[in-house]
């Protein structure tokens, strides 16, 4: 029995091709890139790296970009494997870290790198989870020095959102890591529709039936006439406004009387049967806002068995903690919140309050979770539905708009694979909304991954301390951005 076979007895589903192809690939002793949607299963590939390591008595580090999803990740193999098999190094924690299955922050993995630390020894995979990752103007790089540095007899598995260029970031894989496969899926299990919500009423964005990360052949796809009108009607009324502001009347301001409060967006979304659902909202303060505005409305979306089904598994979870401590953290309200099947999820909770949204949320318990965008790396917490609040967010130098790519990890989240039978995307409309932006933002294919590698001080000088000048110029010209910028050149010659 092939340990492949043995490793889908673990498994009550049939692997998709794709997670097949990419499986066989690993057995062979070759790297992979596996690119596919949200929700479509490529995590079971980097479990299958766990699986083949030990089978090897080898090891295999499993990287995640941010410390909750190290945390999911860790107890997640934990459950699998035991706890003396699986450790964790995040910077803040460290458990087991001598393991077989060590689970770690990208940033980590690049500083024992640097360090030749001794607990590479032994190491035969990789796991590099949201690869896409290093396209990240702050900490991108770190990801391409991490592929440029490891041992070439480390096999790394890469696990990528969609991106339209999958196959010349495979090429550059293959360049710098030697044997690699590229495995591109563009289907999601479950089919995704668009809508946008006007006030409480919710519109189709396309004319036609159409699931926007299905139908990936088609570019042209009408946009619901219903909706285009809206818009047009909203137009008029702010140059009505305008005219009348320069003659001195006064004007309420155009779309503001479509424009749904959150506890309309909620109550919306219930109507239609779409909870539970994800409301991405691009600020913490915006989050907890949200929920004291559901608390202030006194909406309620549970029954009384779940409310103290609620109430149970929070005080259990929380019963080690000071009642003082819990009152100064907020716990009655966030707790009444919760019973009533609300919450909000960012980097500002703390953590044992997460992890109670997140396996609430997973339970079906609580509907409706107002988070920002690290809910979206990643984090098992799959919705029905996925709500933005607006198409613009901070990004880490200003606000600017959200791009194809974003928008498509964002909304990918929405449809729960074999519990709905599709998942729906919802925009809400502000001032001003274009539906063909939107339209566009649905559905372009076109978002190809671009390198964020600029060589720093400190990746100089720890290059040329490790290695020396000449082969620190080497590893340099090695990465994804010159890669890429040569590819250019010769497409210019």
């Amino acid at each position: 029995m092939s340990v492949l076979t043995e490793f889908e007895q673990l498994y009550d589903f049939t692997l998709d091709d794709f997670q097949r192809r990419a499986c066989e690939s690993l057995e062979h002793g070759r790297g992979v890139l596996v690119a596919a949607p949200t929700g479509s299963g490529k995590t079971l590939v980097g479990e299958f790296a766990v699986h083949l390591a030990l089978q090897q008595g080898g090891k295999c580090f499993y990287t995640t970009p941010i410390k909750a999803l190290s945390n999911q990740k860790f107890a997640d193999l934990t459950v699998r494997y035991g706890a003396k098999k699986v450790g964790l190094l995040t910077g803040d924690n460290t458990i087991n870290g001598d393991a077989p299955i060590v689970v770690m922050t990208t940033e980590v993995l690049r500083n024992m790198l640097y360090a030749g630390s001794g607990t590479l020894s032994g190491l035969r995979f990789v796991v590099m989870d949201e690869v896409h990752y290093l396209a990240d103007r702050s900490r991108g790089a770190v990801w391409e020095e991490v592929m440029i540095h490891l041992p070439e007899s480390v096999a790394v598995v890469s696990l990528s959102a969609t991106v339209s260029n999958a196959e010349e970031f495979g090429d550059w894989l293959s360049a710098v890591r030697g044997s690699n496969d590229i495995i591109v899926e563009e289907r999601r299990p479950v089919p995704l529709f668009q809508h946008v919500l006007v006030g409480q009423r919710l519109f189709d964005l396309f004319a036609d039936e159409y699931d926007s990360l299905a139908d990936v052949e088609s570019s042209q796809h009408r946009v619901n006439p219903e909706l285009t009108q809206v818009a047009r009607n909203d137009w008029r009324r702010a140059r009505t406004r305008d005219h009348r502001g320069k003659r001195g009347g006064y004007q309420p301001a155009a779309g503001r009387g479509l424009v749904p409060s959150r506890t309309d967006v909620v109550q919306a979304l219930d109507g239609e049967g779409l909870l539970p659902a994800i409301m991405f909202i691009f600020s913490r303060k915006g989050c907890d806002a949200a929920v004291q505005q559901c608390l202030q409305t006194n909406l309620r979306l549970t029954t009384k068995a779940e409310r103290d089904e609620i109430r149970l598994y929070v005080e259990a979870k929380t019963s080690r903690l000071l009642d003082s401590d819990l009152e100064v953290l907020g716990y009655p309200e966030w707790s009444e919140a919760l019973a009533r099947g609300v919450s909000s999820h960012h980097a500002g909770m703390l953590p044992i309050f997460k992890e109670c949204v997140e396996e609430l949320f997973s339970r079906g318990l609580v509907k409706i979770v107002f988070a920002t965008e690290t809910l979206a790396l990643g984090i098992n917490m799959p919705a029905r539905s996925v709500v933005l609040d607006k198409l613009s967010k901070w990004n880490g130098e200003a606000h600017a708009d959200v791009t194809p790519g974003e928008y498509t990890q964002l909304t990918g989240r929405a449809g729960r694979r074999g519990i709905d039978v599709e998942g729906h995307a919802v925009v809400v409309w502000t001032p001003g909304f274009d539906p063909q932006a939107v339209a566009g933002l649905a559905s372009t294919r076109t978002y190809p991954l671009r390198s964020s590698f600029r060589p720093s001080y400190n990746m100089a000088v720890n290059l040329v301390r490790q290695v020396g000048r000449e082969t620190a110029r080497e590893l340099l010209e090695s990465s994804f951005a010159q890669f890429q910028a040569d590819r250019a050149v010769v497409g210019l010659a």
